[in-house]
């Protein structure tokens, strides 16, 4: 491969003037840079950005954080973190963690070297103390006792407008099902908008809600059935495709007899919607507001903790009653 000292005697200048024209340092003549730039070119000089990186202090490289690439909702954050970040001349470096501390902790440290320039985290393990003001590091949906920035959705409001939706489409028995983590997460107010509108409502409220993983959870369901539950409201889509497969097992029409709504709005395939009724959260925003902050964090690390709340919508989809 060709070097820097290669490009600079093919067009004739110091090494020290590559550089400068690598790094559109001002001050060059026109001439020069032309040179510079045809000798790039015939050689397919390709500049090492990592060693870029270490001289000016960055390494243009944004690490995400995701338990899980099986889940459509983490892929299509993932996508959207990516698109954002290269719009920013930035690049991601994706962990798939597997729910993993240990590897989310090497990535950590990663940031703490200098390797990578910050963090941007779907996370439910125990990192806590790892975490400061200091460290570049965004966070989705969970807060970190309130010392690192995080962006999430009006999740108590989506739980109120699943509640809202059930009970306009003839639901008069509602249940909710979810399950919950043992550090702070901003999904739990899903479950306690959900049950604060139907108490409103004064009709029957049931629920499964258990610290993860939900155990027996067809048993749990069938359950809920037996009992005249007619409106579910799940956690996230994913528990949906959960409890369907269970009611199909069971033989119970959805919608006729049971309707769902999920949250998070996951998509099949790019502008291909899953299918069922949902509380949308808007993906790409969030990822765009992540992007947004996290590089606010790099070029400022004095910056305290930013908090963004995004508006959520309802899809209609076929688990519910036209």
């Amino acid at each position: 491969m060709a070097t820097m000292k290669d490009v600079a005697k093919l067009a004739g200048v110091s090494v020290g003037t590559v550089s400068r024209y690598i790094n559109n340092a001002e001050g060059l003549k026109e001439n020069t840079k032309q040179a510079v730039e045809q000798a790039i070119k015939e050689l397919n000089y390709i500049p090492n950005e990592y060693a870029k990186g270490l001289k000016m202090k960055t390494t243009q490289t944004v690490v995400l954080l995701i338990p899980s690439v099986w889940n459509p909702f983490f892929s299509e954050f993932a996508y959207h973190v990516e698109q954002t970040l290269s719009a920013n001349n930035y690049k991601m470096i994706l962990c798939n963690s597997g729910h993993d501390t240990n590897r989310e902790l090497e990535y950590i440290k990663m940031v703490v070297q200098n390797k990578v320039d910050g963090i941007i985290g779907i996370t439910y393990n125990n990192i806590d103390d790892y975490i400061s003001k200091q460290l570049p590091f965004v966070s989705i949906d969970r807060y970190f006792n309130q010392k690192t920035s995080y962006v999430t959705t009006k999740n108590y409001q989506g739980g109120r407008l699943a509640a809202t939706k059930l009970l306009a489409k003839g639901a008069s028995k509602l249940a909710y099902i979810g399950d919950y983590n043992e550090y702070p997460n901003d999904t739990v107010n899903r479950r306690l908008g959900f049950k604060e509108r139907v108490r409103e409502a004064s009709v029957p409220y049931h629920e499964i809600f258990e610290h993860e993983p939900l155990l027996d959870l067809e048993r749990r369901v069938n359950e809920l059935i037996n009992m005249g539950v007619d409106g579910i409201f799940c956690v996230t889509d994913t528990m949906v495709l959960k409890v369907l497969e269970i009611l199909k097992l069971k033989q119970v029409k959805v919608p006729e007899e049971v309707q769902l709504i999920g949250y998070d709005g996951m998509n099949l395939s790019e502008n291909q919607p899953l299918g069922i009724s949902t509380i949308v959260q808007p993906i790409e925003l969030m990822a765009q507001e992540a992007v947004e902050i996290i590089l606010k964090k790099i070029s400022n690390p004095k910056l305290g903790p930013v908090v963004k709340s995004l508006p959520v919508t309802y899809r209609e989809g076929w688990t519910t009653k036209n």
